[in-house]
């Protein structure tokens, strides 16, 4: 069920992304009842990782992933990979979109 999706992460800046989740038949996959997780990670073999902020809007079927400025100030510039995982009540487990991170080398220092 997993899409694939790339996203850019501006270092130093504030990072927000919104994720519209659908069930195989193109309708809105309604998220009450479930939680949000999303990671991202140098490669699939690193144990650091980097927490999305997550949080979701059930009927609607979205998922936002957003990380603050300080978060981004730290991250290295380069390419990551990333997934967002929900989970049901009854913990059922279920990837929704993956891809690779870019964060983009940040000039200004303020």
């Amino acid at each position: 069920m997993a899409i694939k999706a790339n996203i850019v992460i501006d270092q130093g800046a504030d990072f927000s992304a919104l994720i519209d989740v659908e069930t195989a038949s193109s309708d809105v996959f309604d998220l009450q009842g479930y939680t949000v997780a999303a990671q991202m990670r140098k490669n699939y073999a690193a144990t650091t990782a980097t927490d999305f902020i997550c949080s979701h809007n059930g009927a609607l079927g979205q998922i936002t992933i957003s990380l603050d400025s300080t978060v981004t100030e730290a991250l290295e510039p380069g390419r990551y990979l990333y997934d967002i995982e929900i989970t049901s009540g009854g913990g059922s487990k279920v990837r929704v979109v993956q891809g690779t991170a870019t964060v983009t080398a940040g000039i200004t220092r303020t």
